[in-house]
């Protein structure tokens, strides 16, 4: 299964995190709107959370994406998200809302946030006490100690990118449109069309790969960012340089976008318009296999990219690392390499 290979390697928390994120089955959106919601209460450092405090945060989550997306399940009706929207156009109070989330808000999220394929996550975010006498939820140690780790404050935009990719792809129906999904390297945004040919601004390119190589530059496994004006945030690199962009076609498919560290590519020994070594395409290869592997709404714009198959995906990327070889003429398998790395990460 697609999250125990991302959790093999010395997995920490963000990475259990991100599992629970990015490789959940989402037939809604209410795994997204808990998860953002326990990152703003988290820091308030309080353990015990009742549902009306829970309820707060989480229907203000939903409320803020149905009026970009209408469509946040995949079900035919839900007497919640119907408040939801109530509340929108001024027909039901504040209060009328948290009474509603609290009764039917929490029916099934709760339960199920920590479920993967596989089973559930080693680690726990919170503790179900909705039957007991808190009648709410307790945060444990992890959550909290994830929020001391570097890679925290890039959470949020992972999960808000995971979000906008699933309720697009529930906006336009099936996920097969997103199909046209395209890279706007200009504004490094991720781009699709409707079906009347309308561009549709999904997410940040940033934001919607980074939890995927595990908040690590794809070269060195250096920490980067996302965070907006960050001194350590990512660049969105072309692994098939750019500047090849005449001789390999889709050169801005999602295939070959990777984030990197702007030391490793664009510092005084970086990458720039070179090709990375022939070592590097596999581990390219793995990051492409998560986002295929965990019902990720751009699986099938990478399989429709690259191949039906894991064969066919490998002979693909050495079908365009030859070609690029070929063009910028080398015949050696050797290319540029980080000047240095840490401990591999996926």
């Amino acid at each position: 299964m697609s999250e125990s290979k991302f959790l093999a390697i010395d997995p920490k928390l963000e990475d259990y995190w991100r599992a629970i994120i990015l490789f959940g089955k989402n037939v809604a959106c209410y795994k997204f709107a808990l998860a953002k919601s326990l990152l703003e209460l988290a820091p308030q450092g309080k353990s015990i959370i009742t549902l009306e405090d829970l309820a707060e945060p989480y229907s203000r989550h939903i409320i803020e994406h149905l009026k970009i997306v209408d469509k946040q399940t995949t079900s035919v009706s839900s007497r919640f998200l119907d408040a939801c929207r109530k509340f929108n156009t001024g027909d039901i109070t504040k209060t009328r809302l948290i009474d509603t989330t609290v009764q039917r808000g929490f029916e099934n999220v709760i339960d199920a946030f920590h479920n993967l394929s596989v089973g559930e996550t080693a680690v726990r975010f919170f503790v179900d006490e909705r039957r007991g006498a808190n009648k709410g939820i307790i945060l444990t140690n992890e959550l909290f100690k994830l929020l001391e780790k570097l890679q925290s404050e890039n959470l949020p935009h992972e999960v808000e990118a995971r979000w906008r990719l699933v309720e697009t792809a529930w906006e336009l129906n099936i996920s097969r449109n997103l199909i046209s999904i395209g890279y706007d390297p200009n504004n490094q945004l991720l781009f699709t069309f409707s079906d009347r040919r309308r561009r549709v601004d999904v997410t940040s390119c940033r934001d919607a790969l980074n939890g995927y190589q595990k908040g690590k530059c794809f070269y060195s496994f250096a920490d980067i960012s996302i965070e907006p004006g960050s001194t350590n945030l990512a660049d969105v690199d072309h692994f098939i340089p750019y500047s090849l962009n005449e001789y390999i076609s889709n050169i801005d498919g999602v295939w070959n976008l990777v984030l990197s560290s702007t030391e490793c590519n664009r510092g005084k020994r970086g990458k720039f318009d070179r090709l990375p070594d022939i070592k590097y395409l596999d581990r390219l290869h793995n990051r492409n296999e998560f986002l295929i592997t965990s019902n990720h709404p751009l699986r099938e714009t990478l399989i429709q990219q690259t191949g039906n198959t894991t064969k066919h995906r490998r002979n693909f990327l050495q079908c365009k690392y030859r070609k690029a070889q070929s063009r910028l003429g080398t015949g050696s398998n050797h290319g540029w390499k980080s000047e240095f790395e840490y401990p591999v990460t996926f």
